[in-house]
């Protein structure tokens, strides 16, 4: 028997949040150029574990928690991410992190830049006047990209990254951390491709291979058994399973993640009728979004269907309904229920009672120091006048408290939105339910047109289902047309009527739901250059 000492130990872990117990009695551990997978819902507590390991601030900012964490037997207290560092921890975070004026070399070696010491105002001086080495920057940086496995340009700007290469410069930034033992990806492949994903699952053996250890967090299923040593399961803030991946299948853990057989979501041929007529039509659409190409889009979306956008990362799909709800720089024509709607007036579009549910939730989509009822409710109360109550024969308008507190419970309960009550801060949710929250306010809108982009990222195999039944039960009973924007393809097949897909740019054509995957396949290639 090896009496080898695990790289890492963590003992009887618990915390709290605001009186809501969120960890209880959690144990693991990992060796030296293990990988291990990390599932559970979300709200199982995962994100919360790993804030823990990386000595993020908002744990001590909360009383701690309980238990120990040892490091090649040495028990350690991280009170900040940068001792977590020091000690061999690197982590990538859901939320991306990079600065976007940076290249993507600087970014990779912030704050580890190296200088060129022998510069004479350095020499003079002292050597915080020393320059920066660029040309060590950029070799650095070119061997971190590399065991990555993706062609990243050193001098490409973070804002001009398409959203997969950004993930992959997080990644390299840790790679490139001489002292790393221990990386933690927090839904690394959540945003991108097939093929992206597969390179980057690719790089995560490579990095086993070199003695790196890995917690893989991810509600791709697949992925886990394909590349993890082993898997523990989370579920409710407790370890409920840990098991050899070899010795578990897909439905296992489905049913060790939610407590209940799951069923897969079969798709159901429910396609409107060929002749609803036309309620949005997009004519020559362009829009000049980062990392997105929409060069010249015509589509025709019928009244009461859900139609699909799929398609590569960066082909334009995500472009489409940022350049018509005005995020970003947009030409060419829209018309929606007989009226034209005026690009780049995002005001204009909420006044004809369209609706977006972005796929950045953090950036565009919540107000996170605000609670679950401002969120919930407020867009409703400013541009629909919802929720509030007339005093003095109308005069003046005031907030119907009621009322907001009504709307929230209800879709905390219809979306089952992990929470300690509709007064919690949206920051405090995990990043599932921060999008059911996104959701829930473009509900709340009622309004005659929704699109809503990336619905499911980050969301769990149990709540994947809850979230697009949802969508579909909005658009069965209240009517209103819908436009899903989803990297999914098999998503997208389960939900919708019919299904664009977008490539170089351009609309490569239009499939029933039901087509085959090899057709989508073949127009997604279509004309990518």
């Amino acid at each position: 028997m090896s009496n080898r000492v695990p790289l890492l130990q963590m003992k009887s872990i618990s915390k709290d949040f605001f009186g809501n117990q969120v960890l209880s009695d959690i144990s693991l551990t990992l060796d030296a150029g293990e990988v291990l997978g990390l599932v559970g819902e979300n709200g199982a507590g995962k994100s919360t574990l790993m804030k823990i390991l990386f000595g993020m601030d908002v744990i001590a900012q909360t009383g701690g928690y309980g238990g120990d964490i040892l490091i090649g037997g040495e028990k350690v207290v991280f009170d900040s991410p940068f001792a977590a560092l020091e000690a061999g921890i690197g982590m990538v975070h859901q939320e991306f992190s990079l600065i976007p004026g940076f290249t993507a070399a600087e970014n990779i070696l912030l704050n580890r830049e190296p200088t060129n010491r022998q510069s004479v105002l350095s020499q003079v001086f002292s050597d915080r006047l020393s320059t920066l080495d660029r040309k060590k920057m950029d070799e650095t940086a070119a061997r971190a990209i590399e065991m990555v496995g993706v062609d990243i340009s050193g001098s490409m700007l973070s804002s001009d990254m398409p959203i997969g290469i950004k993930q992959f410069t997080e990644i390299a930034r840790e790679l490139s951390k001489e002292q790393l033992k221990l990386l933690i990806l927090d839904e690394p492949t959540a945003v991108l491709t097939e093929q992206e994903a597969e390179t980057l699952l690719s790089s995560v053996r490579n990095m086993a291979a070199r003695g790196i250890a890995v917690i893989f967090i991810t509600h791709r299923l697949q992925e886990i058994l394909d590349i993890c040593d082993k898997v523990v399961v989370m579920r409710d803030g407790h370890v409920v399973k840990e098991v050899a991946a070899g010795e578990a299948t897909i439905p296992d853990l489905a049913r060790w993640m939610v407590g209940r057989t799951v069923e897969s979501v079969q798709h159901q041929d429910r396609a409107t009728a060929g002749s609803a007529r036309t309620v949005m039509s997009i004519r020559n659409l362009w829009v000049d979004m980062p990392g997105e190409v929409v060069r010249n889009v015509s589509l025709d979306v019928r009244e009461g269907e859900i139609l699909g956008i799929g398609g590569l990362a960066g082909q334009g799909k995500l472009g489409i309904p940022n350049g018509i709800m005005g995020l970003y720089p947009a030409g060419g024509q829209v018309n929606f229920d007989g009226r034209d709607i005026p690009l780049n007036e995002p005001r204009k579009c909420l006044d004809a009672q369209l609706a977006f549910v972005s796929e950045d939730r953090r950036g565009v989509g919540l107000l996170l120091d605000e609670s679950l009822e401002w969120n919930i409710a407020f867009p409703a109360m400013q541009i629909h006048d919802k929720f509030l109550k007339p005093l003095l024969g109308g005069l003046i308008k005031w907030r119907d408290d009621r009322a907001i507190k009504e709307v929230t419970l209800k879709y905390i309960d219809q979306l089952q939105i992990k929470c300690t009550g509709p007064r919690q801060k949206a920051r405090e949710l995990s990043g599932g339910n921060q999008q059911k929250v996104c959701l829930s306010k473009a509900f709340a809108l009622e309004p005659k047109f929704l699109f809503v982009s990336e619905p499911t990222r980050g969301i769990d195999i149990g709540a994947k289902a809850l979230v697009l039944d949802a969508l579909k039960k909005f658009n069965r009973e209240s009517g209103v047309t819908v436009v899903m924007i989803s990297s999914e393809l098999e998503e997208l097949r389960q939900t919708c009527d019919r299904i664009a897909i977008i490539s170089g740019g351009k609309v490569a054509g239009i499939l029933p739901a039901a087509a085959s995957s090899e057709e989508f396949g073949l127009l997604m290639v279509e004309q990518v250059r």
